[in-house]
């Protein structure tokens, strides 16, 4: 059929969940859809079935049309590991290390790439349903872009923007836009969606015909405040200050939010328990004194991220949480902090040398360049486990022989220590297997849900989906879809 593309005024707009939720209400509609990212810049990432990784964000849109994620959907994919530096992520693989000096460059040779797993997607389905990544108006960015304008004139795929009214200024946004932008990038765009609106639409009918009038684009809809899209995962670092308030439950799990966190969404399972109120500790504020878990989360840069946590003063309020008999879980990154030490014997995330973990178990890890990326099932602290290992390095040492997890593939994972209070796993995503979960939580004296994370999202998806059924024009956006051009033979 075609390809409709969503690009945005700025970030956090809401994209990724109306890609997800029109990729839901099309596949609802019998549709065969696939979703599709030219460039994703994130540290938050899954593991295809193909043996690579995309975005966490495609993954969760692969959910949408009921179709394992795969490479393509997200070709281009930048990690940041330093302020100045991204891991580069090139159909699932890594391909090496961009700077600001080459960034632009390398990424605009990558465009052929790009179209290629497009036009695969696109002939394996009957829609493409495409993201774009920030904004078109930042302009500075425009020389050498793959993720908005660049591929949308290149595949010749219509473009729809997205403005959040919630931020305010929706109107100066959208029609702002329209006059930054390049006369041949505006004739891309053939309308407009208002996202995240709380209250009576019909207060802004005038602001909505305005900005049809001076940007000269049709509307698609208004669509409201989803709450529903809190059981989402989340794939930017940037709504981790605000994405678990307190509720009043029994038992707190702290995860402290470093600067290169990266698959935070391994922790959303727990805001299901209504016994546990997950607090994401931001810096310059202490670890909470009365947590019952510690967490730490996975990490890009295990070893910056490690001095960061000292210089935060972190590193203390977890040794005072282990000596009064707190549970400490580390995850991947996080499980690499509590051993021993940290090798980096050929400069994989900076200067070559080894720095001193946290002691809490008694391992070592080794980072190396080889990449460790695959699915997972077996059992963990006698419960079924299913998840994935995302991870550069080996970790070993007398703690790795009471091994958190038996793999059915692998054999052993993890360490915990000799008393059971402190666990490391190279696992992500185990917290979504409900059994474990309440093993867990049992550890610390709260009760699990036994609630399913996965069905929880599926749900989830499947209200967004009626919600934009109610609000969008989806015909429209449909017939939109039909002016892509055709692919390549």
């Amino acid at each position: 059929m075609g390809a409709l593309m969503l690009q945005g005024t700025g970030s956090d707009v809401g994209k990724s969940v109306l890609v997800a939720g029109l990729c839901r209400a099309l596949a609802n509609r019998g549709l065969s859809v696939r979703p599709f990212k030219p460039q994703n810049m994130s540290n938050n990432a899954a593991v295809t079935e193909d043996g690579g990784e995309i975005g966490r964000a495609q993954a969760l849109q692969a959910i949408a049309c009921r179709v394992p994620p795969h490479t393509d959907m997200n070709p281009v994919l930048l990690k940041p590991q330093a302020d100045r530096t991204s891991q580069l992520i090139v159909h699932g693989k890594v391909r090496g290390t961009l700077g600001s000096g080459n960034f632009r460059a390398a990424r605009g040779a990558l465009l052929d790439e790009v179209l290629a797993s497009y036009r695969r997607l696109r002939s394996a389905c009957d829609l493409v349903v495409v993201e774009g990544a920030g904004s078109p108006a930042e302009i500075n960015l425009r020389a050498g872009d793959i993720a908005n304008m660049g591929f949308a004139r290149a595949a010749g795929v219509p473009v729809v923007l997205v403005g959040d009214i919630d931020r305010g200024g929706v109107i100066a946004a959208i029609v702002g836009t329209r006059a930054v932008i390049a006369p041949d990038d505006a004739a891309m765009i053939r309308g407009f969606i208002i996202n995240k609106f709380r209250g009576d639409p019909a207060l802004f009918e005038d602001g909505y015909r305005a900005i049809q009038d001076r940007a000269g684009w049709r509307g698609y809809g208004v669509v409201p405040w989803l709450a529903a899209t809190v059981r989402l995962p989340s794939e930017d670092a940037v709504v981790l200050d605000r994405s678990a308030r307190p509720r009043g439950g029994r038992h707190i799990v702290a995860c402290p939010i470093l600067p290169r966190i990266s698959n935070f969404d391994d922790l959303d399972p727990l805001k299901l328990e209504p016994e546990v109120e997950l607090v994401m500790v931001p810096p310059g504020t202490p670890i909470p004194g009365d947590a019952a878990l510690v967490v730490l989360p996975g990490s890009k840069a295990t070893i910056a991220d490690l001095a960061f946590l000292g210089a935060q003063g972190w590193d203390i309020d977890i040794l005072a949480h282990r000596r009064r008999g707190g549970m400490i879980l580390g995850l991947c990154g996080g499980y690499q902090m509590l051993g021993r030490s940290v090798a980096d014997p050929l400069g994989i995330e900076g200067p070559p040398g080894t720095v001193e973990g946290l002691g809490l178990l008694d391992v070592a890890t080794r980072l190396s360049p080889a990449k460790m990326l695959r699915t997972a099932s077996g059992t963990a602290l006698g419960a079924p486990v299913h998840g994935y290992e995302m991870h550069m390095g080996e970790t070993d040492g007398p703690d790795a022989a009471q091994p958190f997890a038996l793999l059915d593939e692998t054999g052993a994972d993890g360490a915990i220590s000799a008393d059971g209070r402190v666990i490391g796993t190279y696992l992500h995503g185990l917290l979504a297997s409900p059994d474990l979960r309440g093993v867990l939580l049992q550890r610390f004296g709260a009760i699990g849900s036994g609630r399913d994370h996965a069905a929880d999202v599926d749900a989830a998806l499947d209200e967004i989906a009626l919600e934009l059924e109610r609000h969008l024009d989806i015909d429209a956006l449909l017939t939109l879809a039909m002016t892509a051009e055709p692919i390549a033979p």
